[in-house]
Parts: C-alpha cells; structure tokens; sequence
C-alpha cells in the first residue's frame, strides 16, 4: 500500500506536504514545532491536518505490519496463495483484513474443528457438491465411528452441517454483504431491563455492575429513581443503525452498562439467510432433495450462531467509535475555546470557592498570580454570618485593593451571587464579579500537584485561589488539571480513556505553544506542554531557574540537565524572555532566524531593541526577494514580519471578553420573551448551553441557535462566546431553562 498516497488522498493535500510532514514527525519533530516553525516545508499544513496526519500515519503502518503478520501466517500454513495474496495486499482497512484472514486464524476448538477431528470434512466436501443420489443418511454411513464420538449417520450429518456453517461465516464475501446490509437496513432496538434481572446481578456482588456504576459519576446522582428516568425515552424505542446520532449511541451505551437497558440489533435475517443459501446453493443443488435442507440449515446456523452476533459486535462497536470521534472533535472545540479564553490581565482579584457548612473559602490574588491572604467567611446556611462576612469583604477590599471577584459556579454559589451584590451596592468604590466554571478544582485542590503549589494550605485555600487564577490566565491555571475532569464535553467519562487522553492533550499543547510561555515565571505543568519538554525537563527549568534565577536569554536554556541541541531546537521559539539580553527572546521568532533578522535590521538600518521592531514590517518592500536575500523562506519571513509587527502579542485578545456582573438574577425573574446576553459553557450534538447569569445555564437547542440549517451547533458558536438570547420557558421545578438565538419559541 502507497500509504503516502492514502494520506494524500484523505487530507486532500500535495504529496509533497505529506512526504515532508511524514519525514519532520519520524525526525523526532513535534507537530507544534513542525506546524509554526517548519511551513516551508510542509506548504503550511497547520496543526489539526498535522495531528490527524499523524493518527493516519500511526494505523496505515500498523495495518501494513498487521499485513506482514497475516501474509507470514498463512504462508507457514502453505495456503497462501497468489489469489489469496493480492486480495490481501489490497485490503485497506483492519476489518477487510481480518476478514480475509478469518478462516486461516488459529482459533479455540469449535463445533467445526471438533466434527473435522472426527473425520467428519470429506463428508462436508461430498454434501457441498450437492449432487447425491441418495438420502445423506446413506452417505454419511462410512462416517459412523463410535471411538470418534460419531455414534450414527446423523451424528456425522449433523459434524459436516457444522463444518459448513463455519465455512459460510468465515467467507470475507459473505461477511462483507451481510455486513453492509445490516449497517444500512438494520435497527438499534432498546428496552428496559426487567428490575427482577438487575436486583439479581447487584445481588450476586457483580463487580462489572460495579464498574459501570464508578463510570456514570459524570451525571448527577440522583438516585435510583432519579436514573432510571434518565433513560425513559429509551425504554420502547428503535431507530434505523446508520441514522442514529452519536450522542444516542453514548447514552444508549451508557443505559446498557448501568443495567437500565437491553439492547440488540435488528437485521433482515430472512433475508440475509435467504441470499446466504441461494449463494451457496448449485444449479443442481436447488432442486436436490437430500443436500438443500442441509445448506439450508447450514446457512442459517452460519448466520445465526456466528455470523449475526460478530456482526452485532463489530456494528455496535463501529458506532461507538464515531460517537466517540464525533464527541472527541467537540470536547475538542470546547476545551480550545476554553483554554483560548481572555486573560484578566492587571487585576488584583478575590477568587471565592462558594460552600454551606464549611463556609466559603477566599484568597487573594495579585496580577502577577501571587496569593496574598486567605481566610473563610460563613455567609450561607446554617451558619448565615452574612453581617460579619460582609465586614471581612469590605475590610480585604480596602486593604489589597481588589478589583474583581471570582466566584465558583458549585453548590452555595446562588446564595455566595446575593452576597456579593450586596457587597457591591454598599461599597463605595467600583467591583465587579464573574463566574467562573469550578470543574476540575477539586480534582487539583487534592491533588499532588496541588500540594506541592500550596504546601500550607488546604484544599478549600487551593481551590479559592484557583477561582482567582482561572480568571486572570485561564490556560496557565486549566493545565494543572486532567482535560477530562474540566467539564465541557458530553459521555467523556464513557469513552476510551486512552484515546481521549491522546486527542484532548493535543488540544492543550496546541494551545500553550500557540499562545507561548514566560520561561521566567510558568509553572512545571504549562512548561511541560511546551513543544519537545518533558516532565522531567519541566521541573529541571524550574529546578534551575529556582537554583540561579532569572534565565537571562534563550541559549541559557542549554545549561538545564538532560536539555540537549534537539529538544532546545523544539522548545525555544515557544519560550519567552522578557527584558533579558536578547530583545527577541521575547518573541516567537526562533533562534535558528536570529542571524537572518538581524542581516534584515542591518539593511533596513533599524536598531536592534524590541522598541524599534514594529517598525521593520513596512520597511519590507518586496518579501520574495527580501527572503532570498538574507536567506529564509518567504512563509518564514511573512511570520517573523508578524510578529515583529506585535512582538508577543497573545492571541487570546481576539477572544470575547469575560462577562462581568453587578447584580443577580434568579429563575424566578425570568419570563418568557426576556432578552438577555449570556456566555456559552458547553456546547453538545444537540445544542448550546449558556450561562445567563443565574445558577441554572439555558440550553439554546440546536434549532434555535441559528435562522439557516445546521448539523452542529459548532457551525454557529463555540465556548465563550457571549451571546444574544431570548428566554423561551423556564421550568423551575426541573431547573430547566430554555432559550433561542433566532427568535423561535
């Protein structure tokens, strides 16, 4: 297989991008690196086509070595032959592979394999010929071994019946058809599960039961009850295979692993039979009397017993794993938007991690990140201190001067809301407050990491000052915690842990390095996103930064432990160094261009500072031969223009502002036809859910987030957008909120 080709073909690029891309990647290179800093080469494939790339690049080999392995075995067995061996060579998936390879795998002993031990294949072969004369029973005679266990004719019958029944389902053809038909024409089919049968699985201790109960902990536990109503559309309910949305799939999964659901797969088995006996039938054969009834119960115990349920299994599992693409692109888009948030940048902020009986923790925080004091005020039940809580506010406000609080959206945040808009109508001074999403805080309160941040504090501390951080660098705080526990996803806690740990790290990598770190002041866990740094060399960064200071320029960076040539090459257009030696340190601009930068300065007769670098973009006249002058590629040029333009700038600027708030609403102040502005948090398959400012987010289902047709509602917004919406009807009882961006009700 040209796998150059394939790879060509899908991404609907040049070979020569491929060729390039495919040579950067088995070179060590990252996509990070290789997507900013080697679009030469590439013709400028960004960062998604890279990645995809990759995957592609990882299962084409794997299936070529998968190929070698199939041809090997089958050549030990001296069967494979030219035929056989070009089918093989052409295959191009997994599954027409292992296809062609099924009736040569080693299997497990089988009703087939048994009967062929009994000597019982010749007499399979004469009823395949289907030209008997007489009845089979006659036939089958020689064949009756009681040593072998063939006791009598119809024993022996019954061995070859097996025989061919297996051969039927070993056929790649056969499989293929079958395989298709069900996709197109077969049906998902669910039902509830009898509660007699999941009384008597919990009863018997079963740990699977168990296991699928630890995964549901991404929805709400509310009870017994409460979960099965989760699943009440699903309990009579069926819908054609290859029409059925992903987020179906997950939640149908997900109904079946908690025992709340049975679901099977519905072919058109008589069909499927009929053309599966008619294939093996001969012109002769169909009118034979002896041998027809036996392929015919042949074809059918062929279909029934193996062949449906691996087809079953494969369907079942094929939907899966496009729900699960289908869901990973839009954890994918959320988590980007999310981490891409705007910074609030030069605020001394309040970060507050609302809660009932143990109170609410604050901390302060300085616009460079620094926790300034901590302490708990206990405003909310039962304790309702709200005078005196008031008082601590007002008295940290004064001191340290705060600007803005940030508020955890968790339990108690309503009642922390009606607390801080009192506190802002009683001050005499200007303080705004935002919300912001808490999940995963938790999960980096507890953790090591944590610990290690904030030796002398406990989780509630760490936690509060996470809300403060959240809001002023929203990708730096986001890091410390695991993708998956962040929240802006659908059934993350359903999907292959692997995969989804793979696609989601990407994301956060992209974003770091496209974004770019301060050397001098990131933490292990941004530093280890960036470009080529490990762990381990993360924290021998800040091992040698914390051991001789500030680095003073880039080429420092050779001096920490285990960081060689290669890994500097990947990581030092990322890295910033402000006011250090080198003014382009503070830019993207790689050092492998320094040289070719400064020939440009030297001709433009520009000074060599970062005051003086804006000024060089207008100066360049003619960009293809500017770049053959001083020796770089006019693509590498045009980036180092831009950036000179702005050098630093955060691309995060582009993004809409954080919706700050000075009053709050309930549910109870919400009336249908109210317009209101509101910032989108999660987006779904079938919508959009926006925050409008009280404790409940609105969904805006996807056919009210648009006037024109849409298949997703990533075409239309995306997490952080603020929002015009209209509030359709508010069910307070269910804590439903729904709302529309085009006007319909």
């Amino acid at each position: 297989m040209d796998i150059i080709r394939k790879i060509t073909e899908s991404l609907g690029v040049r070979r020569t991008q491929v060729e390039a891309a495919v040579r950067l990647i088995d070179e060590g290179n990252t996509i990070p690196f290789i997507a900013r800093y080697r679009k030469e080469a590439t013709g400028e494939l960004h960062d998604d086509q890279l990645r995809t790339l990759g995957e592609q690049l990882a299962y084409l080999r794997g299936l070529e070595e998968r190929r070698e392995t199939v041809l090997s075995s089958i050549e030990e067995q001296g069967k494979l032959t030219p035929e056989l061996r070009a089918e093989i060579e052409a295959a191009e998936t997994l599954v027409a592979l292992e296809d062609l390879y099924l009736p040569y795998r080693p299997k497990r002993r089988t009703r087939a394999g048994i009967a062929k031990e009994r000597g019982l294949e010749p007499l399979a072969s004469l009823i395949l010929l289907q030209q008997a004369d007489r009845p089979l029973q006659e036939l089958a005679a020689p064949y009756v071994n009681p040593e072998k266990e063939v006791p009598d004719a119809e024993a022996a019958v019954s061995g070859a019946r097996d025989i061919i029944a297996e051969s039927l389902s070993d056929s790649a053809e056969h499989r293929g058809w079958i395989r298709d038909l069900t996709w197109n024409r077969g049906l998902i089919v669910t039902s509830e599960k009898k509660e007699t049968a999941r009384a008597k699985k919990a009863s018997s201790g079963d740990a699977e039961d168990g296991a699928a109960k630890a995964k549901a902990k991404s929805a709400p536990d509310t009870g017994k009850a409460g979960r099965r109503a989760v699943y009440e559309m699903y309990f009579d309910f069926s819908e054609p295979i290859a029409k059925l949305p992903g987020h179906r799939t997950l939640a149908i999964n997900r109904g079946e692993a908690e025992k709340y659901l049975t679901v099977k797969l519905e072919a058109p088995e008589e069909e499927i039979v009929e053309r599966l006996t008619a294939m093996t039938l001969t012109p002769a054969g169909e009118k034979n009397p002896y041998t027809r009834p036996v392929i015919e119960e042949a074809a059918k115990d062929a279909y029934d017993r193996l062949i449906a349920p691996a087809i079953e299994r494969e369907l079942r599992n094929r939907l899966t794993e496009e729900a699960e693409e289908g869901a990973m692109k839009v954890f994918k888009s959320n988590l980007e938007q999310l981490l891409m948030q705007q910074p609030v940048a030069g605020k001394t902020v309040l970060g507050w991690d609302p809660a009932f009986r143990t109170g609410c923790k604050l901390a302060v925080v300085d616009p460079t990140g620094k926790v300034l004091d901590t302490t708990v005020i206990y405003p909310t039940a039962p304790q309702n201190k709200v005078e005196e809580s008031l008082r601590t506010l007002k008295a940290l406000i004064k001191k340290y001067n705060i600007d803005l609080i940030s508020l955890g959206n968790g339990t108690a945040s309503r009642e922390s809301e009606q607390v801080i808009t009192r506190l802002i109508k009683e001050l005499d001074r200007p303080l705004s407050y935002a919300i912001v999403n808490e999940a995963g805080a938790s999960v980096y309160s507890a953790s090591a990491l944590g610990t290690e941040e904030f030796p002398g504090f406990d989780v509630g501390q760490r936690s509060a000052a996470s809300m403060a951080r959240r809001l002023q660098d929203p990708l730096s705080e986001l890091v410390k915690v695991d993708p998956k526990a962040i929240g802006v996803g659908q059934y993350q806690h359903d999907m292959n842990e692997k995969r989804l740990a793979e696609t989601l790290g990407g994301v956060v990598e992209d974003c770091v390095n496209r974004v770019g770190v301060d050397v001098n002041t990131a933490s292990f866990s941004l530093l280890s996103y960036v470009s080529g740094i490990t762990s381990s060399l993360a924290k021998n960064i800040v091992a040698y930064r914390e051991a001789n200071g500030r680095f003073r320029n880039r080429r420092e960076l050779l001096k920490v432990a285990k960081l060689g040539p290669k890994a500097f090459e990947q990581c030092a257009g990322f890295l910033r160094i402000a006011g250090g030696t080198e003014p382009l340190d503070a830019t993207a601009v790689h050092p492998e261009s320094y040289d070719a930068v400064r020939t440009l300065f030297a001709e433009l007769k520009v000074s060599d500072d970062l005051t003086s670098f804006a000024l060089v973009p207008a100066l360049v006249r003619d960009k293809k031969r500017t770049a053959e002058r001083i020796g770089i590629g006019e693509i590498t040029l045009a980036d180092i223009l831009k950036e000179l333009a702005a050098p630093g700038r955060d691309p995060r600027e582009d993004a809409p502002a954080p919706v700050l708030r000075h009053d709050v609403l309930s549910m109870e102040d919400l009336v249908p036809g109210m317009k209101l502005k509101g910032t989108v948090r999660n987006i779904v398959d079938f919508g959009a859910f926006v925050d409008i400012g009280v404790h409940q987010d609105g969904l805006v289902h996807i056919s009210r987030l648009s006037d024109r047709f849409i298949r997703h509602p990533l075409e239309v917004v995306k997490v952080g957008d603020v929002v015009d919406v209209t509030v359709v009807s508010v069910d307070p009882a269910k804590k439903r909120i729904a709302l529309s961006m085009n006007g319909k009700n």
